[in-house]
């Protein structure tokens, strides 16, 4: 299904009744990572997931995509499918974009769970390093896909995990490069919501993997306990949702 949205349409699915999740992807990535699980999930209540701007057949709304761009846009299919409320879980960037729907819209949201995400903004030397992106990303784009999938696991895993990885790494070149560079400036730019995630009062989850690459485990960890929020730690890498897909498919079920 696909709504109106600013000069775009938003791509969305969504499956079953009552009780809805919201299951939101990260950078590169598309709603398709979430198709097993709601085909699976959505047995028992509505999953809705969505491609966010710029990312599989949503497109672009502005040169910068900001996390309060995208979480506007996330509103808008809630508001189109009439639903007042709901759980959220997000894969890495997605969870960003979550952050932002509970600065925005508090209201709306009954549980959370960080997937492989971080509700901290980022350290300068990643803002440095999301410049970095952007530039490489003008230059060659294709190659920077590649690479950047490739870095999010094990070398152990990207062996282990080929097919599936070499179907992200086909998706995410799908995309323009002008999406790329506004995904990649949205959240270097986006601000820090770790005082909003510890006041959350619902039920909050950071699900890490111990060998996560490009997320510091150790200070996640730790922002985690500071704002209450309930650890689930997986043994792999930063795409739980491949590497540890039934792990992360029981913490849906029976958490989120």
């Amino acid at each position: 299904m696909k709504i109106q949205h600013k000069n775009t349409q938003i791509k969305f699915t969504s499956k079953g009744k009552s009780n809805p999740l919201i299951l939101l992807h990260g950078f590169l990535e598309t709603e398709e990572i979430w198709r097993d699980y709601q085909e699976l999930l959505s047995k028992n209540r509505q999953v809705i997931t969505i491609d966010l701007l710029g990312h599989g057949k949503t497109g672009n709304i502005s040169e910068v995509h900001s996390m309060e761009s995208m979480a506007d846009a996330v509103i808008e299919v809630l508001d189109h499918l009439k639903i007042e409320k709901a759980s959220f879980a997000g894969h890495s960037m997605g969870g960003y974009v979550i952050m932002e729907i509970l600065k925005r819209y508090p209201e709306k949201i009954s549980k959370i769970g960080l997937i492989n995400s971080t509700p901290a903004e980022d350290t300068p030397e990643k803002k440095e390093n999301r410049d970095r992106v952007a530039n490489l990303v003008a230059k060659n784009k294709s190659a920077f896909v590649s690479m950047a999938i490739s870095n999010l696991l094990t070398a152990e895993n990207n062996k282990k995990f080929k097919p599936e990885i070499e179907i992200l790494k086909n998706e995410a070149q799908k995309m323009s490069s002008e999406s790329i560079i506004a995904a990649t400036l949205g959240m270097k730019n986006r601000l820090d919501s770790t005082e909003a995630f510890e006041q959350f009062e619902g039920d909050k989850f950071i699900v890490v993997g111990k060998q996560d690459p490009v997320l510091d485990v150790e200070n996640t960890i730790k922002l985690g306990k500071k704002t209450s929020a309930k650890i689930i730690e997986f043994p792999d890498g930063h795409l739980s949702f491949i590497e540890n897909r039934d792990l992360l498919l029981q913490f849906l079920q029976s958490k989120i």
